[in-house]
């Protein structure tokens, strides 16, 4: 029965295990047990210097997805390919080991982060209290400071000074740069 497994790699050697994994799995006995092997990913659009940059990061750092049938020949291929370190929450010796696959749910929510269709998320390089300049819009080239982060909407909440008064406003990622 193929059920989902994670197993342990060492850190940014996740591509490598997966390639050596796909590799294996053609050449030798036991490669019948392994269906698919996945480094679950999601892209990220990052703002510098007032340019979007979308990129691609890990969702678990040092971890591959594998989905197999838990046969000795199989378990076996998998401990012994070069950059793994073991099977996460296997228990038991060696040779009696018996592995725990992950819940349904779980590989769901991990594998749907993977998708590339999905929107990519924004990433902020802003902190609380900084002074940005507003670069678009109504309010271009006034100056103001970051009051609160909103990173799901891509948004800013920014204090800005018209007429002596503060006044808050929102504002998108890409509508403000940093003041250096």
């Amino acid at each position: 029965m193929f059920r989902w497994y994670a197993i342990h790699t060492y850190s940014g050697h996740e591509d490598k295990v997966r390639r050596n994994l796909e590799q294996r799995r053609r050449t030798q006995q036991g490669g019948e047990g392994l269906r698919r092997i996945v480094v679950p990913t999601e892209h990220t659009v990052e703002t510098r210097d007032g340019k979007k940059v979308e990129k691609e990061s890990r969702v678990l750092p040092g971890y591959v997805l594998i989905q197999m049938d838990s046969t000795p020949e199989a378990i076996s291929l998998v401990r012994n390919t070069p950059g793994v370190t073991g099977f996460v929450g296997a228990q038991g010796k060696r040779e009696e080991m018996t592995l725990v696959p992950l819940g349904q749910a779980e590989v769901d929510k991990l594998l749907r982060t993977e998708s590339a269709e999905a929107k990519p998320k924004a990433v902020a390089e802003f902190q609380l209290g900084q002074m940005v300049k507003v670069t678009s819009g109504p309010l271009a080239d006034f100056d103001g400071e970051i009051i609160e982060i909103n990173n799901e909407s891509s948004k800013l909440k920014v204090h800005v000074s018209i007429f002596e008064r503060q006044v808050p406003v929102e504002l998108g990622f890409g509508d403000v740069k940093r003041l250096d």
